[in-house]
């Protein structure tokens, strides 16, 4: 059930619901829409751009939670829409669409699931699909199957895929490295390892859990006394850790920059507040490189490149989108 709720900035709230609203949860949300009023219509004839059907958008989510705080129970999805003109074109396809009227059925994905495939020749598989499974990997694979006495499924192999991938994986960076006919002592990753092995110096953690600690100053706290129940404010003194945290995001960000960055940004967020008990983000700083972006005129070292077209965002698209959704994650965590 959808019931829709319109403000004073003509936003409409699509709010989808597992039963009818009642009249103080209706006064609630009124209120958590910016002064808005229920509209007792079920369907909106009018022109509107809003977020693609199957995609529930990260606002949605806190915006649910928001409700739930706020004592109103069954809510299921909560999603903004904007009246356009017929000509309106300034929004992302990717994750915007436009509706020509708002109804019961804005929400219901009427997709069927692709069938399950069993593979045969799995190695064909990989490089009709760009798995970029090495020809170990297919064997390991082969192997497993008959060892499973059954064909892997099309889903289990492309799942083996990402999670056995160079970014989940590291297999570049911890592979064995054989140089003239000579194995190496070490990985890429031991002698990245091998500095703080050698000079551990202050660091309290590194090479767990995603994230690194250094001793930091002894830091005094204003608090309350206790966590779990009012209580007084006081001083105390702790000895504190820092981490500084690198996330790297750059293919996500090309392909969608708002939502590529702020995972990204997000990514760094989590890994610290996973290190440790109490952590708390303090500051983020995104740093983008872009090609060419051949706006002006004059700029002699655009030239030394042919311009080619733009296959995915071009670089002010990357630079603006990607800027604003990694401010908008570490916003929502308080972190600037």
């Amino acid at each position: 059930m959808i019931h829709f709720f319109e403000n004073q900035a003509k936003t409409v709230y699509a709010v989808q619901t597992q039963a009818q609203l009642n009249p103080a949860d209706i006064e609630k949300l009124n209120w958590l829409f910016g002064k808005s009023s229920k509209i007792e219509k079920t369907v909106l004839t009018d022109l509107f751009v809003g977020p693609r059907a199957a995609m529930v958008t990260p606002w949605s989510t806190n915006a649910v939670e928001i409700t739930q705080n706020m004592g109103i129970s069954g809510i299921i999805r909560i999603e903004e829409f904007e009246k356009v003109s017929a000509d309106f074109t300034g929004f992302d396809p990717m994750l915007s669409q436009k509706y020509n009227e708002l109804n019961q059925d804005i929400f219901t994905i009427n997709i069927k699931p692709e069938p399950i495939l069993e593979i045969s020749d799995i190695d064909a598989y990989n490089k009709a699909e760009g798995l970029a499974l090495s020809a170990e990997e297919v064997e390991y694979l082969q192997n497993l199957s008959t060892k499973l006495k059954r064909k892997l499924t099309d889903s289990e192999i492309f799942a083996f895929s990402q999670a056995n991938s160079e970014h989940c994986r590291h297999k570049i960076f911890n592979g064995t490295f054989v140089i003239d006919g000579q194995e190496k002592p070490t990985s890429l990753f031991k002698l990245i390892k091998k500095t703080s092995e050698t000079n551990p110096n202050e660091i309290v953690s590194a090479y767990k859990d995603n994230v690194a600690f250094v001793k930091g100053p002894k830091v005094t706290q204003f608090a309350p006394l206790t966590a779990d129940k009012p209580d007084f404010y006081a001083e105390k003194e702790f000895d504190s850790v820092i981490s500084l945290k690198a996330e790297t995001h750059n293919f996500p960000t090309t392909v969608e920059p708002f939502n590529g960055a702020a995972t990204g940004s997000g990514g760094e967020i989590r890994d610290r507040l996973a290190g440790g008990q109490g952590s708390l983000p303090l500051a983020g700083t995104a740093v983008y490189m872009t090609a060419y972006s051949r706006l002006e005129e004059g700029r002699e070292w655009e030239k030394g490149m042919a311009e080619r077209k733009w296959l995915y965002q071009t670089p002010m698209d990357i630079l603006i989108k990607a800027s604003n959704g990694a401010s908008d994650f570490g916003n929502k965590f308080g972190q600037p």
